[in-house]
């Protein structure tokens, strides 16, 4: 089969690679369509040594289940492999497994190929009706969904009577507003600084988009939920300014590990901070089916490339010439070889 091999910084390998072998309980599945993440880029820019060279990457993917008892199954993939035995599989929260494993890092090869295997239980099937481009989805925006989901417990308010801020508009950040959106929120806003994206979800159906916090001064202290899908020096310092007493931050971005974090305002303000890490079972689930469902709206802010122009997008997207905030690698069907 054909892959989008990771061998070094800035470099990727359009090549042979071996098919995967499923395991007990696992399927195959032709890859349909995988998506870039910010993860991924991280590791192309050599800044994440979780996934060292050479690695095929890609972790959010939808596909058709290839033999077995349900081939020709259409699904979309949880790409979080975890335990189900633990303390932490066994209370639902199964995103906090202690030997959890995510294709895309060693030893599971991700989903820049044309094919993957995973355990039969991360699979979820998709309506005939839903195109899976847009199940492949599915992962970002349930990084959102749990976001939204643990702000509104800590909160302990319906967030429909709330001011609520994300800080970015990539996948994750779009994912977010959607989901506080289809959670009940009704006063949703999103800063995007590039102007490109910006344009892009200028639609985004009860959403304000806007370029910075300077252009809202009336968000700063104004927020009860402010939602970070950066994670950068600079965007903790904005989410920061922005919550107001007794609101809460909830971080989601992986952009830099320290700075930011306005401490004497956080304590003597009583403002919350809660890191969040993917999503449980149950919200992959729950995501999915508001993206069956239309919840999540048309969900037509992707592009679509050939995997083989992958080292193309991934550079397109390093140089801020990609205005959609999701790009989704297709195979090449012509390249679809043992």
């Amino acid at each position: 089969m054909k892959a989008l091999v990771y061998t070094g910084v800035e470099t990727l390998d359009y090549a042979d690679a071996p098919r995967p072998r499923p395991g007990e309980s696992e399927d195959l599945i032709r890859i349909h369509a995988s998506g870039i993440c910010g993860s991924d880029m991280h590791a192309y820019l050599g800044h994440d040594d979780r996934r060292p060279a050479p690695l095929v990457l890609g972790h959010e993917a939808a596909g058709i289940v290839l033999g077995g008892p349900d081939d020709g199954r259409r699904v979309t993939i949880n790409p979080l492999v975890t335990c189900q035995t633990c303390e932490d599989c066994q209370a639902g929260r199964t995103n906090l497994c202690p030997r959890r494993q995510i294709i895309s890092m060693p030893p599971r090869p991700g989903a820049f190929a044309d094919y993957v295997a995973m355990p039969r239980r991360n699979l979820v099937t998709v309506p005939d009706d839903v195109p899976l481009e847009k199940a492949a989805l599915a992962e970002p925006l349930a990084c959102g969904w749990h976001a939204v989901r643990l702000a509104g417990r800590a909160l302990d308010r319906p967030l429909d009577d709330l001011r609520t801020l994300v800080i970015g508009g990539g996948a994750i950040g779009t994912g977010a507003a959607l989901a506080l959106r289809a959670q009940g929120a009704a006063n949703v806003t999103l800063i995007e600084p590039g102007e490109l994206r910006r344009a892009r979800l200028a639609g985004l159906k009860g959403v304000t988009v806007i370029a910075s916090a300077a252009d809202r001064p009336d968000l700063t202290g104004a927020c009860h939920l402010v939602i970070d899908g950066v994670g950068f020096e600079a965007t903790r310092a904005t989410a920061c300014a922005a919550a107001r007493p007794g609101g809460q931050i909830v971080h989601i971005g992986l952009g830099a590990d320290r700075g930011g974090l306005d401490i004497r305002r956080m304590t003597l303000q009583e403002i919350g901070f809660t890191g969040t890490y993917t999503y449980t079972e149950q919200d992959f689930r729950d995501t999915a089916e508001a993206i069956f469902s239309g919840a999540l709206g048309p969900l037509d802010w992707f592009d679509r490339r050939p995997l083989s122009d992958g080292p193309q997008a991934f550079a397109d997207i390093r140089a801020g010439r990609a205005a959609a905030p999701k790009i989704l690698l297709i195979p090449d069907q012509e390249d679809r070889t043992a």
